[in-house]
């Protein structure tokens, strides 16, 4: 892994559009290497469209964006990607294991190129998210957790230095959840790596987040969860009441207005 990058991924003063409507601007971040990223944010927000952009899937309406200090490109594969959890069907032919191959190949979503990985290494990657023993069962008779740890494995085949996460805990109980964080923050600690993690319950992330980017209402906010997740700072950014509750080691955060805000940022799934 290259470590000549102190900033893997640099936003200036960017804005991205969709259908003519603002996402987000003015958008300054510079994510280091290493460095654990939560993105939260109601539905529309713009977190997914965040993880494209990165991708080169998209392009900016102004300002700047640099992954590993060039500009954003499809196909770029130091960058792994997890996406959304979705079942596979019952009867698709495909293996576990074939699923972490076709992540070498290339054939996996924003990459395009082939990385030429020997079977020793899609072993390893299968191994380091503990799926050895099902690996070659069908994925459609796996268990959404099962499924996907094969594709946090397909995403870190190619040893990316910045791993791109969209919503990969939603559908799976407690103890998926914690698995897939716990492997997710192992990769990037052993390989100072970045991650970027779109969520919409923060609480299983919050050990092992550094800064959270916090998207609503087309404006932005990035800062230690400390201080993001302050009934102020997520009033003003809202443009209305919202509390933030602390109960133990978890977070809620409601609006009397909008109860939904307990669904996307505190409430169980």
């Amino acid at each position: 892994m290259t470590q000549q990058h102190t900033h893997t991924i640099q936003l200036k003063n960017a804005r991205l559009t969709r259908d003519d409507r603002t996402l987000w601007t003015g958008l300054n971040m510079d994510v280091r290497a290493g460095e654990f990223i939560a993105v939260l944010g109601p539905n529309g927000a713009g977190k997914t469209s965040l993880l494209k952009l990165i991708l080169g899937l998209l392009p900016l309406a102004e300002g700047s964006i640099t992954i590993l200090g060039k500009a954003a490109r499809r196909g770029n594969t130091h960058i792994g990607y997890i996406p959304q959890q979705k079942s596979f069907d019952a009867d698709i032919p495909i293996r576990g294991r074939d699923l972490v191959q076709l992540g070498a190949s290339g054939y996996r979503y924003g990459v395009g190129g082939h990385v030429p990985v020997s079977q020793a290494h899609i072993d390893e990657a299968i191994q380091a998210v503990g799926a050895s023993s099902y690996a070659n069962m069908p994925l459609g008779l796996l268990s959404g957790g099962e499924q996907q740890r094969l594709r946090a494995a397909q995403a870190l085949v190619g040893t990316p230095e910045i791993l791109l996460c969209d919503e990969p805990l939603l559908s799976l109980d407690i103890g998926s959840q914690q698995a897939i964080t716990k492997l997710i923050d192992a990769y990037r600690r052993d390989n100072n790596a970045s991650v970027i993690f779109v969520t919409h319950e923060v609480n299983p992330v919050l050990p092992f987040v550094d800064r959270i980017l916090y998207l609503a209402n087309g404006h932005w906010l990035i800062d230690t969860p400390d201080n993001v997740l302050r009934s102020d700072k997520l009033s003003e950014l809202y443009g209305t009441n919202v509390e933030v509750i602390r109960i133990k080691d978890r977070v809620l955060v409601l609006n009397g207005e909008d109860a939904g805000l307990q669904h996307h940022h505190g409430g169980e799934q």
